[in-house]
C-alpha cells in the first residue's frame, strides 16, 4: 500500500546563512549581514511545493542562541504558522551545539513513525549522514539541498552521494533575502555590557551609552501620564532590553523605526506594566512609547533619528 505524498522540510539555518552569505555578499560571517527570513522561509515552502507536492507537514528551522534564548528574528520565525523553532545553544566563540543532534533526532522520528514520505535536507555537514541513512531505512526519500558554492564545495561529499536527489539553490534564488549591514564582526559579551559600540562607525559619530535610567514612578489612578513619563518608560524598556538581549540583538531592528508586530506588542505590554495604565485607548501615547524607545537605540548605536520617518502606528 502506498502511503499519500507528504513532505517535510528541514534546514539547518547556521550552514543555509553562512553559505548563501559567502555565495552573494563573500562573507559567512552572519554579523555582517541581515536575512529577511520569513520570505525566505516561503520561498523553500513554495519550491518544495513545485518539486514534492503541496502536502507539507511543516519547516523545520534549526538555529542557535546564546543559553538557547531566542533572538528577536527567532521570536517572529517562532510565530509563523508551519514552521518549527528548533535551539541549539550558541556559544563564546559563535559556535552551534547541539543542532545537529536535534536534525538527526527530528528526522529519524519522523521517518520512524511514517509521518512523512520524502524529507528536504538543506545542510552540509557530514555529521547528518546517519539520519539519512536512518530515515531511508524506514522508507523516506531524502532530498539533499545545498546552497551554490562561489567555489569549491560546501556540503561533505558522502551526504551527496547517499541522497536519493539534489538540488542546488543558485545565487538569484537566496539573494534577495540577504542585505549587508556594514558590521564587521559579533561584539563580545564585555563589548555588550560595557557600552563600547559593536557597529564600525566613525569616532565622531560614537556615543558612550549613558547609565540606564531609573523607572518613572507609576502615576496614581487611570489618568494619562505626561509625554515626556511616557517618553521616558519608552526609553526605560529600551535599555533593559539592550541588558537583557544583548546589542547585538537589538542592532538588528535597525534602522528602524517600524517594528515587527510580536516585538511591538511586547514593547506595549512592557510600557504599560511600567506605566501601571492600559494604552490601547491612547494612540498617542503608543506612539509616544515607540519614540522613546527608538530614542535610546539609536542613542545606544551613535545614530541620528532618520529624517523624515514617521512613528511606527
Amino acid at each position: 500500500m502506498n502511503l499519500p505524498r507528504r513532505h517535510t522540510v528541514l534546514v539547518d539555518v547556521g550552514y543555509l546563512y553562512a553559505a548563501s552569505g559567502e555565495l552573494v555578499l563573500g562573507t559567512p560571517n552572519r554579523s555582517e549581514f541581515k536575512v529577511d527570513a520569513e520570505p525566505l522561509i516561503h520561498a523553500l515552502m513554495q519550491l518544495a511545493a513545485q518539486r514534492l507536492g503541496e502536502d507539507l507537514l511543516r519547516v523545520y528551522w534549526f538555529d542557535a542562541a546564546r543559553d538557547r534564548v531566542p533572538t528577536i528574528d527567532q521570536r517572529v520565525i517562532a510565530q509563523m504558522a508551519q514552521v518549527k523553532l528548533r535551539l541549539g545553544n550558541l556559544n563564546m566563540r559563535g559556535q552551534q551545539k547541539g543542532v545537529d543532534a536535534q536534525i538527526r533526532s527530528d528526522l529519524e522520528t519522523l521517518a520512524r513513525h511514517k509521518a512523512i514520505t520524502d524529507a528536504v535536507l538543506v545542510a552540509g555537514d557530514e555529521d547528518m549522514l546517519s539520519a539519512i541513512e536512518a530515515a531511508q531505512s524506514y522508507g523516506v526519500r531524502v532530498h539533499l539541498w545545498g546552497v551554490e558554492p562561489p567555489y569549491g564545495t560546501n556540503q561533505a561529499e558522502r551526504l551527496l552521494w547517499e541522497s536519493d536527489t539534489v538540488f542546488t539553490l543558485d545565487a538569484d534564488t537566496v539573494r534577495p533575502y540577504f542585505t549587508a549591514t556594514g558590521r564587521i564582526r559579533t561584539p563580545t559579551p564585555a563589548e555588550v555590557f560595557s557600552g563600547r559600540p559593536a557597529i564600525a562607525l566613525p569616532v565622531s559619530q560614537v556615543s558612550v551609552a549613558p547609565e540606564p535610567r531609573p523607572a518613572p514612578s507609576r502615576p496614581i489612578g487611570p489618568a494619562l501620564p505626561e509625554r515626556v513619563d511616557i517618553i521616558d518608560v519608552g526609553e526605560f524598556v529600551a535599555q533593559k532590553w539592550i541588558l537583557a538581549r544583548g546589542r547585538d540583538n537589538i542592532g538588528d531592528l535597525l534602522p528602524g523605526p517600524k517594528l515587527p508586530t510580536v516585538i511591538d506588542k511586547e514593547l506595549l505590554v512592557e510600557a504599560e506594566k511600567e506605566l501601571g495604565i492600559s494604552l490601547r485607548q491612547y494612540e498617542k501615547a503608543r506612539l509616544w512609547v515607540r519614540d522613546g524607545f527608538w530614542s535610546r537605540v539609536y542613542r545606544e548605536f551613535g545614530m541620528s533619528r532618520p529624517h523624515g520617518e514617521g512613528e511606527q502606528r
